[in-house]
Formats: C-alpha cells, structure tokens, sequence
C-alpha cells in the first residue's frame, strides 16, 4: 500500500533490491572492511566540539522548517505554541544520538556523496532522532513525576502547561514525520525511514509499557525486579531508539538495506544500549545532579533499575527486608535507606567492574560483527558513552 501511495504522489521512490545497494556504496563498503577507515573519510577528522556545533547549527532551519505558518489565520496561535515547544525541549541535551545519524553518514559514504543537499538530509535526519527522544521525555517526565530534565524544569512544571504537555508531546512526534517528508520524499530510502522510525517508536513505547507495568507506583513487588524483566525493559525502552536508530538511518541513507548488515549492527548496538540504559540508572542514584541536569528519582519512583536488580542478587534476608519498607516511597529518608543499602553491598564497585568488562566485551562484538561497515562507527559510539558522568 506505501509503494502504490508514493508512487501515485509521483515521488520517484523506487525500492531498492534486497540485499543489493548501489555500485557506489558497494565498493565504498569494500574499502571499509579493514579495521581502518580512509582518513579522508572519516568522521572523526571534525572534533567533538566542531560536530556538536555544526550539527547545533542546523536546529533553527529545522524550526523554521517545521514553523514556517506561524502567520495562518486558523492556525497560527498553535504554531506559535510548537515553536516554543520545539525550542524549550529539542535542544540542550548532548545531542549523541542526533550527531550518530550524520557520524555514520559520513563514515559510510566518504566526501563524494555529501552534495547536493545529502548532507543537509542526514542533518535533518540526525534532529528527527532528536525529535523522538524529546517527545519520549516529555512524555516520561510526566509518568515518572520528574523534576529537571538537562537542567530546567520539566516541561510539565512550568507554569501554565501542566497536562497540555500530553499535546505538545504529540506534535513533537509529528514533526518527526513532516521533516522526513520535507527533506527525504523522492529519496529511494523514503520508506524505509517512515518504517524504521514508526517501528522504533512501537518498539520503545512497548518498552515503556514494560517499566510502568513492573514498577506500578504502590505495588512494591521485589520478586519481579529478575535479571530477565530488566533486561526486556532497557533492550526495548532504551536500545532501539538510542543506539539503533540513529545507526539504521544513516546506512539506509547510504543504501546499505540488506538484512544481514542490519542484524550485525543490531547485535552490537542493542548491546551498547543495555550498557549505556546500566550507567542512566547508577548516575540517577550516584551521579551529581548539576552534572547530569535531572534529580534522580528511580527509587521512589519504584524502578525496575540496575541497582535494584543487582542489589536483590546480593542481599542478606534482614536486608531484604530493608528494600521492602523503604523501595518505592517519596520519603526522602526511606530513599536514602535504600542509597545506604547500596553502599552497604558496595554497589558503586560492582558498577565500575561491570563498566569494564562490558566495554571489553563491546571490543569483542565489534570485531565479530563489524563486518563490511566501518569498526569506527561503533568504537566512536562506544568511546562518548565509556565512563561517561551525564
């Protein structure tokens, strides 16, 4: 039914083969087979710092993009209205997984396929991934009653919005789409963006499903805090659209679609964002808030969170007992029980060897799984989040 759609607005989609992707991006993935990329083309020839800005740059012609009927006589309050949804919530995180779209752009095509508005495609590609994980915050914030998010009230608590953030959570959504249409229809990847990003989406938000059905505020039940439970959570909740993602688009825009190159960069990168979901949790309970930009709440919150599980693997039956009078309250002093517990089972020691063997473990993957794409991808993924504090 997409293809006849598309091919009736005169798009000029055509699929591309199973399996098969353009002559040009073949032989580039010929090249990148080794454990080394062409330095000339590789993303890492840009700093940190210059990427972010570029990359930071874009945000406000994707604004204008996505706002340009402010003036509609029907309309118009409510454009207004996302414009300041757009600009309060889109920006000010680390923008990593927005930067990984245009990273692995770069890295999988080289300089010669960075004109004719490519680049300006994968940028605007890089803020729909941005886009997502800002409609999935706002979202969560309001389900999991946070304070600050990137060092700033939730949008929920600022005054005047409360609930209407449900809405401005939906039309972050939207945008999503009407920028894959302004900037990618006509593109032989069209669809296969729409149906990455649709299932992505279905993907986390099952996920979310997941962690409110097992953390139901005043239902405290240790016995479903296993091994098994969380890792469905974060493999769901978080790995998908944090490190897949972002990943996928970029090769689909540099026509790689078969579905074994697919599932190899899957296999690393569901694994990464278990990694990555490991340290969310020990910096909501251990990080510094005016690093990390949000007061952690998993414990009253009544998570099924790392530590927790880990703590559960761990515990005397006096200490069990602690958890059950003091996990899931918004008691600061109960909260901090479970903090002493922590310490108490020397959690924090635990984590810092879980963090090594799990990124020597990540090595591993990559040199099994890398296959044809480029090892830099994954490595540079791998080096933003390894002992990362926010």
């Amino acid at each position: 039914m997409w293809l006849r759609l598309l091919r009736a607005a005169g798009t000029g989609f055509r699929p591309l083969s199973v399996g098969r992707s353009p002559p040009v991006i073949r032989y580039r993935r010929a090249q990148l087979t080794g454990a080394e990329a062409p330095s000339q083309c590789r993303a890492a020839t840009m700093t940190s710092d210059q990427s972010l800005q570029e990359f930071s740059a874009y945000f406000e012609q994707i604004v204008t993009d996505l706002t340009a009927e402010r003036q509609h006589p029907e309309v118009g309050d409510a454009v207004s209205r996302l414009k300041e949804v757009l600009e309060y919530n889109t920006p000010g995180g680390k923008c990593n997984r927005g930067m990984a779209v245009l990273a692995s752009y770069r890295e999988l095509v080289g300089p010669e396929l960075q004109k004719d508005g490519n680049l300006q495609r994968a940028l605007a590609v890089g803020w729909c991934v941005e886009l997502l994980q800002a409609f999935f915050l706002v979202a969560d914030d309001i389900m999991d009653n946070s304070v600050t998010r990137r060092g700033q009230p939730c949008w929920y608590k600022k005054e005047g919005i409360a609930l209407d953030a449900v809405n401005d959570a939906f039309l972050l959504e939207s945008c999503i789409y009407r920028l894959l249409k302004t900037y990618c229809r006509g593109q032989p990847y069209y669809l296969s963006l729409l149906e990455l990003f649709l299932e992505v989406s279905y993907q986390t938000e099952l996920g979310q499903a997941l962690d409110l059905i097992t953390a139901q505020p005043g239902k405290v039940d240790l016995n479903r805090y296993t091994e098994t439970r969380y890792k469905s959570i974060v493999k769901f909740k978080t790995a998908f659209y944090s490190f897949y993602l972002p990943v996928a688009a970029a090769m689909y825009m540099a026509g790689i679609d078969g579905e074994e190159e697919h599932k190899s960069a899957k296999t690393i990168l569901l694994e990464m964002g278990e990694f990555f979901q490991i340290q969310d949790d020990y910096l909501d309970c251990f990080g510094d808030p005016s690093v990390t930009g949000k007061i952690g709440t998993d414990i009253q919150d009544n998570k099924c969170g790392w530590l927790v599980v880990e703590a559960l693997r761990r515990v005397t039956p006096e200490q069990r007992k602690i958890l059950e009078e003091n996990y899931g309250q918004h008691d600061m002093e109960k909260v901090q029980k479970v903090k002493q517990l922590y310490e108490d089972l020397d959690l924090p020691s635990v984590y810092r060897r879980y963090e090594e063997d799990s990124y020597q473990h990540l090595q591993l993957l990559i040199s099994q799984h890398a296959n044809g794409l480029s090892k830099e991808i994954f490595n540079g993924l791998a080096r933003k989040i390894y002992k990362r504090q926010k």
